[in-house]
Parts: C-alpha cells; sequence; structure tokens
C-alpha cells in the first residue's frame, strides 16, 4: 500500500518542504509541501525529480574495488580490511599527514555529517583536510570571526520589511540565495516592490532574476571591492553615519574612514564600470530606506578580493544603522548560539609546506590539494578520503589535480554514483541519498538561524537503501575502526561507540536501542529546546519558530573580546594595504581583455545533475560560452560557432551563444560540466560539455590570503573562433 510522508530537500539552502509518496521502497511521486511553514508549496524541478537521482541506473550499490580488468564488486568486510591495512602502513612509513581527507557536496546539506567527518579526519591525526568552504564562502566565515566574534554568527537581510536591497552577484531566480533560507525567492523579492520597496542587481550580468525584479546594475567582474569602497567614502562623505550606535556598539570607525578617503565615487568608476552619478543614486537610495541592506553572494566570494568586498558590505550595514535594525541586516540566531557554541572553531593554526599557507576552520585550502600531492615530501599525502565530493570537476586546475590523482597510493571514495574524481578511486564505498536517512534542516537554517522565517522540522528516512549501501554515518565509525583513527582522537569515545554498536546487534537489546543517527538528532533537537524526535513528529509539515527581530543583537550576543563590533580589523587593513592598489592597477590595465564569470542554469546544479536525461536533452547537452552580440561582432563569430577560451592555466573548447545580457567584455561559463571521461555516469559522459575550472589557477600565488579562496570569476582569458560547432 503507498504511503504518503513529508519531508524537506536537502539539494540546497532552500530546504523546501517535499510531500512524498512511498510504495515497495520506491518513491513514485514528489509533489510541494502546500502546507510547509516555510515553503508554502514551492520546491524547484531539480527536487521534484529527487528519485531519478536516486535510482539512477549508475547507482553504485556495493563496495568496489578498482583491478586490473575494471571496478569489481567486493564485500565490506574485505573493503574496509584492506582500506585500513593500507593507511596503517602509510600512517606508519610516512605519517599521519600522508593521509588527506575531502568533504564535498551535497552532503553538507545534513548537519551530522562535517560533525563525523571532522571526528574522523582528527582520528587520523592529519592536518590535509580540505572541502567545498575554500571555493565559494570562506570569505564570509573569515570576516565574521573578526567582525562579530565567531565564524558562525552570520548576518542575513530581512527580506520580510525590507525597502531597499541592494544584491551583488546572486541569482537567486537560478542559484537561490546562499546564507539565507528563502524559498520561493523571486515572489519573496518581488513582495519588496510591491510594498513600496526597491531591488538592485549588481551583476555583469542581467541574471534570470533581473528579469523578474529590480534594477540592473553592470559592474565589470572582480571589481566589487572597489565599488563598496566608493560607496562607503560616499557614506561618509554624507556623514550618514548612525554615530550613536556606532559609539557605542562598534569600534574601529575612524580607521575605516581613512580607509575608504581616496576611493571616491569618481575612482571606483574608472574600473568598474558604474559612473559616479550611478553609485551617488544607489547610495541615495539605500540611505532614504526605512531600512536597508547590502547582500553578496558567490559572484563577490569567488573573485580575487572576496575577503575585502564581503568586509566592506557588512561594514556599511553596520555604520550606517542597518545592522540588527529590522528592515534591515539581522543576526541569526538558530535554535541555540551556535555563535558561541563555534566561538573557537579556528583556534588549531596548521601551516601548509606549500607556500606556507595557513587553514581555516580546520582545513587547508582545496588549491593546494594537488601540490600537497605531486610535491616530495616526508608527509606528501599519499592516501585521500573524499566524501561526497567531485573536487575534479569542481576545484581548481582540473588537468593537474588529475594527475595528481592518479599519482595517489590509495584513494577511497564514498558515494552513490562513480563520478569524475572516483573514476581514480581505487575503492568506492556506496553511500546514501538524503531521502535514505533521517534528518533536520541544515546547519545554516537550523543552528545558525539564517532565515527570515525561522523554522525546525525532522524527517525520519523514506526509503530504505538499496543493496549494500550504508549510512555515511556508519561508514565513518567502520573506518576509524580499521584506520586506528579513534573518533576526534579519543580512544574512550571509540569505546563507547564501538559497545554501542555490539549491543545494538543483540536480538533483544538491539531492537530496543534507538540507531545512533535518530539519537543524535534527538539530543540536538532537545538542546535547541525543541523536545524530542516524538515531539517533532507532530509537526509533519515544520514548525514555525520566534522570527528573530532588530535590537537584539548589539550589546547582547557580539562575541568580541570586548563586546563591540570590530570595523577595521588590523587583520583587515593590512590586507587592504597589500591588495588593494595592485589589485586598482591591474583592473585598469585589462579593462580591454575579456573576463570570464561562471554561472548556473536552471536544468543543472553543480556537477550532480548532468546524469539525467531530462536535465541535459536537446541542446542542453552542452554548456556555452555567452558572449554579447558586440563582442561576438568583433571576434567574427556567431551562435554556435566553437571558440577556444584560455589563459594560462588552461584551454577550453566550446560553442558559442550570443546574449546581450552580458555587459560587454565580459564572458559567461556555465560550471560543473566536463562528464566525458566518466565512464560511470552513462548519461553524462555523452554531453559534450566543458569544465569551466580547467582555466581557474591553484597553488599558493592563485588564491586569496588568510581565506584560502579560489578565484573563479573575473578571470582574465583570451578568445579564439576556431570553426563551426555540431552540436546545434
Amino acid at each position: 500500500m503507498p504511503t504518503t510522508q513529508t519531508t524537506f530537500c536537502r539539494i540546497c539552502e532552500n530546504q523546501c518542504g517535499l510531500i512524498v509518496t512511498v510504495e515497495n521502497n520506491a518513491i513514485t511521486k514528489v509533489e510541494p509541501d502546500k502546507a510547509h511553514v516555510v515553503s508554502k508549496g514551492f520546491a524547484c524541478i531539480k527536487g521534484l525529480s529527487i528519485e531519478k537521482m536516486r535510482t539512477t541506473a549508475d547507482r553504485i550499490t556495493t563496495p568496489l574495488k578498482k583491478t586490473d580488468s575494471g571496478f569489481e564488486a567486493i564485500s565490506w568486510e574485505q573493503a574496509l580490511c584492506e582500506i585500513g591495512e593500507k593507511i596503517c602502513a602509510l600512517r606508519d612509513r610516512h605519517g599521519d599527514e600522508s593521509v588527506g581527507a575531502y568533504f564535498g557536496n551535497p552532503i553538507s546539506f545534513s548537519p551530522l555529517m562535517p560533525i563525523f567527518w571532522t571526528a574522523f579526519t582528527q582520528g587520523l591525526n592529519t592536518h590535509k583536510v580540505y572541502n567545498t568552504g575554500s571555493l565559494d564562502c570562506n570569505n564570509k566565515f573569515l570576516v565574521s570571526q573578526h567582525l562579530y566574534g565567531s565564524p558562525m554568527a552570520l548576518t542575513f537581510p530581512d527580506i520580510d520589511h525590507i525597502n531597499c536591497l541592494i544584491m551583488i552577484g546572486a541569482n537567486p531566480a537560478i542559484s537561490k540565495m546562499s546564507f539565507i533560507n528563502l524559498p520561493d525567492p523571486v515572489r519573496r523579492l518581488q513582495e519588496i516592490e510591491a510594498r513600496g520597496g526597491t531591488v538592485f542587481n549588481v551583476n555583469p550580468r542581467r541574471t534570470e532574476t533581473a528579469k523578474a525584479v529590480g534594477e540592473q546594475v553592470y559592474i565589470r567582474p572582480d571589481t566589487d571591492v572597489f565599488m563598496l569602497l566608493g560607496f562607503l567614502n560616499e557614506v561618509f562623505a554624507r556623514n550618514a553615519i548612525d554615530a550613536a550606535r556606532v559609539a557605542t556598539h562598534m569600534n574601529g570607525l575612524d580607521a575605516l574612514r581613512e580607509l575608504c578617503l581616496d576611493w571616491t565615487p569618481e575612482k571606483q568608476a574608472e574600473v568598474t564600470g558604474i559612473s559616479a552619478e550611478q553609485l551617488r543614486t544607489l547610495v541615495n537610495t539605500y540611505l532614504n530606506a526605512k531600512g536597508a541592506a547590502l547582500y553578496g553572494s558567490t559572484g563577490i566570494n569567488q573573485g580575487s578580493n572576496g575577503t575585502l568586498a564581503f568586509w566592506l558590505l557588512e561594514v556599511i550595514n553596520a555604520v550606517t544603522g542597518n545592522l540588527d535594525r529590522s528592515g534591515g541586516s539581522l543576526m541569526g540566531l538558530g535554535i541555540f548560539d551556535y555563535g558561541k557554541a563555534t566561538k573557537d572553531a579556528d583556534k588549531n593554526v596548521f601551516h601548509s609546506r606549500i607556500g606556507n599557507t595557513r587553514n581555516f576552520l580546520g582545513a587547508l585550502p582545496a588549491a593546494l590539494m594537488a601540490d600537497e600531492i605531486l610535491q616530495p615530501a616526508q608527509d606528501q599525502v599519499r592516501a585521500m578520503f573524499v566524501l561526497s565530493g567531485n573536487p575534479l570537476l569542481t576545484a581548481t586546475n582540473s588537468h593537474k589535480l588529475a594527475k595528481a590523482l592518479e599519482q595517489l597510493e590509495l584513494l577511497v571514495c564514498i558515494d552513490i554514483v562513480r563520478n569524475e574524481t572516483a573514476e581514480y578511486a581505487d575503492y568506492i564505498l556506496p553511500g546514501t541519498h538524503f531521502t535514505e536517512r533521517p534528518d533536520i534542516p541544515f546547519s545554516f537554517i537550523s543552528l545558525s538561524g539564517l532565515s527570515p522565517r525561522p523554522w525546525f522540522q525532522y524527517t525520519d528516512r523514506l526509503v530504505t537503501p538499496p543493496g549494500e549501501c550504508r549510512d555515511e554515518l556508519w561508514t565513518m565509525r567502520q573506518l576509524a575502526k580499521v584506520c586506528n583513527a579513534p573518533f576526534f582522537g579519543s580512544r574512550t569515545l571509540q569505546a563507547l561507540i564501538n559497545t554501542g554498536e555490539r549491543l545494538g546487534k543483540l536480538p533483544l537489546i538491539g531492537k530496543a536501542l534507538t540507531p545512533m543517527p535518530e539519537r543524535l538528532l534527538g539530543m540536538i533537537a532537545r538542546m535547541g529546546k525543541q523536545g524530542g524526535l516524538r515531539a517533532l513528529r507532530k509537526y509533519p509539515h515544520g514548525k514555525a519558530l520566534s522570527p528573530i527581530e532588530g535590537n537584539s543583537y548589539l550589546g547582547k550576543r557580539v562575541l568580541t573580546k570586548d563586546g563591540k563590533v570590530q570595523l577595521a580589523p588590523q587583520t583587515f587593513i593590512d590586507l587592504a594595504a597589500q591588495r588593494l592598489l595592485t589589485s586598482f592597477d591591474k583592473a585598469k590595465a585589462e579593462q580591454q581583455q575579456f573576463k570570464l564569470i561562471t554561472k548556473r542554469e536552471r536544468f543543472s546544479h553543480n556537477s550532480w545533475t548532468h546524469n539525467d536525461t531530462a536535465f541535459v536533452k536537446g541542446k542542453r547537452q552542452t554548456n556555452y560560452l555567452y558572449i554579447h552580440p558586440q563582442d561576438g561582432q568583433k571576434l567574427g563569430c556567431g551562435d554556435g560557432d566553437l571558440i577556444d577560451v584560455s589563459n594560462a592555466t588552461g584551454c577550453v573548447r566550446l560553442p558559442v551563444s550570443l546574449s546581450d545580457d552580458l555587459m560587454p567584455g565580459t564572458v559567461a561559463l556555465p560550471h560543473g560540466w566536463g562528464h566525458q571521461r566518466a565512464s560511470g555516469l552513462r548519461v553524462a559522459n555523452k554531453t559534450q560539455g566543458v569544465n569551466a575550472n580547467i582555466l581557474a589557477a591553484d597553488g599558493p600565488d592563485a588564491i586569496e590570503p588568510i581565506s584560502g579562496m579560489a578565484q573563479f570569476n573575473g578571470i582574465t582569458i583570451s578568445l579564439k573562433v576556431v570553426g563551426s560547432s555540431e552540436v546545434l
């Protein structure tokens, strides 16, 4: 008999509510949950296609081992035994640092997973840990740490009450909004205009969002930091500082004033393409609004100065009185004070031998991973664990990383399909789809509270995993045992976990015990005063929580030593002195050169969705280089012509698509493509798209200092038309 269950999606921060029909351990229907407390019947095409991704013919359902004749199915016992023996031998010969680990997506949207992964890697006693943070968002955590005293003290715009929202490098219509839970984002943004407010889209491309809501403001790629300097300069020039609030709750105003003294609207106009008059109009609208906020997304995060840009964005909101203001920028607060709980998350400092680069939040920049493997040394990485990740497509300098993966003595991937990275694996351990495990909302929602309409929900697993697939928490526990890597480095804790597992296998006691994932999720819910799982099951459509209001943060929850927001941390002042003038001169010198930005498309999500025929049919079986018609005319190319896109790091060839949505001089290349060598993805490997990250540089000289962020937007490239395409 079919049963109907409620759950929520876990492929992005929206976490939209879903109604799922299950019959014979299969999901037969997926619908938006119209009664969900926040998403209220909204869900995207990718969320509604979850069963296709779960039951793909390429799903891995048993452990695999690479042999001379290809990948062969083996037992869990054999896989774990052989992996454990090899890891222990490598650690004995070369030390703990010879083992590395990479944590990817989408598994990070399940809050327990990063906790267990940290427990496992700390048990391995290695600092060679990498994750996606240095590819898209570490700059935000770094700024929060220095300004507010904790990397997880994170702000978000009060969308439901705001009157002026300036979005920089964001496209919510396609990518949703990062660092904020906002289902049905276009409608929510249109509500700002409906009540008389204003929305600005600052972007080198007229995005799908800009076509639906707000005003377009074109900006030259990777010049956001200069626009924000000019914005702040104008705020000071107008004496538009909330002096009383700054004096009571903030430090560093004078240093901030001095920093932007020479960065006038006229000066920023030299490189941004935003005229001084246009910038002053932005400032005027922002300052005259009854509640306003600047909001930045991956467009600025992935530039060459993402940390400085996001810092300036945050301090503009702060000094104008819009921080901690209803209708402005609010400080998140989840079911408990996660900022306070993670205050010391970055206290353990490690420097890589590659450029003496510092780690951040326990992880090294992903852009160093290839060098850590390829460059000989005693602590050279010789083995890697990859959990739910595909760094070969999502990290930098993909050709070089491929050589590095090939050199490893051992690569273990935990995933549900054999993606490009897993093609290089020695062992692949089958994981679970999010519908196959219990969960609570993503930590940004449940713990950091980045939601204009806070909510909480528990979902049981909907179906059991196929074949020999195992919950990743179970897999990590087994790896900890066989690799001599006790969780968090504690043999006492590991002994307790092992005892619990043995008790769970006993006929009578095992049936009475709640499985570990449910126990831990219930514990988190009770810590947050939401009751246990039994109580949460009474809210099948989610539980609405009290909204975060203005005047709830300053003077109450700031975690810096003096309890005040630090507007001008010396670290950022020094970074600005090192980089701003050089970056400005570079931007001026390269004004006649093409700049590359990446983009996401409606039927694409990172590197995961191209193995579904519905998402890659017709013209969608490749990505395109989008070029303004004016540039196309200069180059002598039109729709469908093949073009080489190159720089010092690499070269890709793909068809052109002319689009007047772009600012002249800017080209856009959708990311997540390049599956031709992924023999484990029988649909995706027949597509013709190219990997944009072949053009993204790696190594210590290519990353932003301190945050370790790689650059994917505003890359300088050359273009050469080579002929006609056969894909159209």
